[in-house]
This record gives structure tokens, C-alpha cells and sequence, in this order.
């Protein structure tokens, strides 16, 4: 299994809040080395490979999850779907809720 995470990178240079909660939800559940290539999304850069990636699989949000297995080709938005179904982990009703986010106005 080969898994790409886009991240976004926002114009000054930072990485988006929600990028980073995955990636420390991952590490935190022990599961980060299972991530095997980071793609940046350029907010002011349409052109960048996670900018031209959200296009190919018509994603308007980050992060995003490009698994590629035997079976082919998946896409998760959601770093809770990720685990939940390629690693088979159980989430809490809390970690659930964290996923909901109300100023997650999305859009990459």
C-alpha cells in the first residue's frame, strides 16, 4: 500500500491547521510511517502537484489521502476514514467529533 498525503501550504508559507492535526493524529496512533510521500498543495500556486492532484480527483479540501493498493485507486478526505478502514483502528466518540470542524470553510 502507498499512501500520498496532500498538504496545503498556505501563501505565507505555513502549513494549514488541518494538515497538521493529521499528521499528529497519525503520529499520535503510531501510523506516520505508513504516509510514504507528502505532495504540497501551493495556496497561491494552482499549478503546484497538490494544487493539479486536487483537480485530477476533484478534492476542494485538505489534507487529502491518495491510497493506492492491489484493489487500485482510493481517496479519503478524512484522516479518521483513513484509519478506520486501511488500518482497521477504532475511534473514540471523541476523536469522531474532533473531525467535525464548524470553521472548516474548506476549499484547497
Amino acid at each position: 500500500m502507498h499512501i500520498t498525503m496532500v498538504k496545503k501550504r498556505l501563501a505565507d508559507g505555513t502549513e494549514c491547521r488541518k494538515c497538521q492535526e493529521a499528521t499528529a493524529h497519525l503520529q499520535s496512533r503510531g501510523l506516520w510511517e505508513h504516509v510514504k510521500e507528502i505532495v504540497w498543495a501551493h495556496e497561491d500556486d494552482h499549478n503546484s502537484h497538490g494544487m493539479v492532484l486536487s483537480r485530477d480527483h476533484g478534492v476542494d479540501r485538505a489534507p487529502f489521502f491518495i491510497v493506492r493498493d492491489d484493489d487500485g485507486v482510493a481517496i479519503y478526505v478524512s484522516v479518521l476514514q483513513l484509519v478506520r478502514d486501511r488500518f482497521d483502528k477504532k475511534m473514540t466518540a471523541a476523536e469522531q467529533a474532533q473531525s467535525i470542524d464548524v470553521e472548516d470553510i474548506g476549499g484547497i
